[in-house]
């Protein structure tokens, strides 16, 4: 049994948008609230370089940068941000309950509210190229990042919904978007397809892999394999988008909160309430829908806000 026990009024789970947010409400609060940063502090807008999207950056900044901004902001305001990871949690089911959670195996945290912001891991296909260049080229939010490729040629990576999506948006931007589809036919939906299909500047290969991004330091190209013939192409591209979906970060809640098929964490109504007293959660971890910086911060208000009249009511 664990001897180091601490007891808070508020935890947050999560250091993107979301938890920083929900950090500067709820220390303006004063809820006293205390953040664990999980291992990737600052979550996954650490990995985009430009940020030119977030109100309030008009000559834009990068996302190391922004999140800083929002860490500073929050511990002005009496946050305690830890760097470490949450391997075990058990909430309870009673209003007014006492939430226990498990630090690095080492530390419990009792408390009285929890704001879960963990956020989303973007799926990638794993080539070293690939990830040496992420956030040179590679993407896995043409939202976020289409704008940097303004009258040039792009690939899109995916056969689903998401990637005939990002191909359509970036259509609207881009010179030419080229969709490689692995199989011989796409899983987006008729309607989606039809608009693939009707956009001029779109064209998509069937039967095609990604083999290669080619670059030392920016993108400046795609080896693609038939994989069927084993023709190998390349095509001359500035950007490299891979939509093949995300993964929530809500593994450790699996059995106690209430999620989608997927895993997304469920919250009722407009609120960022779970299906747990006490417990919400906001920002990527329980929007699959926008997936933006902006929203992210704006659950993160909502859950805070929450979280105070929650705790209000108890009185």
């Amino acid at each position: 049994m664990l001897e180091n026990i601490e007891r808070i009024k508020c935890l947050i789970i999560g250091s993107g948008p979301a938890g920083y947010t929900a950090a500067i409400y709820a220390a303006r609060a004063d809820l006293k609230p205390v953040m664990y940063t999980g291992m990737q502090m600052g979550g996954q807008l650490t990995t985009t370089t430009e940020v030119d999207n977030f109100p309030g950056y008009p000559d834009g900044t990068d996302g190391t940068a922004m999140m800083e901004d929002l860490k500073k902001q929050a511990e002005r305001f009496g946050t305690e941000v830890r760097f470490g990871l949450i391997t075990s949690v058990d909430f309870s089911t009673e209003v007014g309950g006492i939430h226990k959670v498990i630090v690095d195996e080492d530390k419990t945290i009792e408390a009285e509210t929890v704001i879960i912001s963990t956020g989303a891991t973007a799926k990638y296909l794993g080539l070293e190229s690939e990830q040496r260049l992420i956030g040179g080229g590679v993407s896995a939010c043409a939202t976020c990042d289409g704008f940097f490729y303004r009258k040039q040629d792009v690939v899109v990576i995916g056969a689903g919904d998401t990637a005939a999506e990002e191909a359509t948006y970036l259509s609207n931007i881009c010179n030419k978007v080229t969709i490689l589809v692995r199989k011989d036919y796409m899983r987006a939906s008729k309607a989606m397809q039809t608009r693939v299909k009707n956009t001029a500047n779109i064209e998509v290969k069937y039967n095609t892999e990604l083999d290669e991004v080619l670059g030392d330091n920016v993108v400046v190209g795609v080896r693609a394999v038939n994989n069927i013939t084993g023709e190998k192409e390349v095509i001359d591209v500035t950007g490299l988008f891979i939509a093949i979906g995300h993964k929530p970060n809500t593994d450790i809640f699996k059995g106690i909160l209430d999620m989608d098929e997927t895993g997304y964490l469920k919250t009722k109504g407009k609120s960022t309430k779970t299906n747990v007293p006490g417990v919400f959660a906001a920002g990527d971890v329980q929007d699959k829908e926008y997936r933006q910086a902006v929203t992210a911060a704006g659950t993160g208000c909502m859950a805070a806000l929450d979280a105070e009249r929650y705790l209000g009511s108890l009185v």
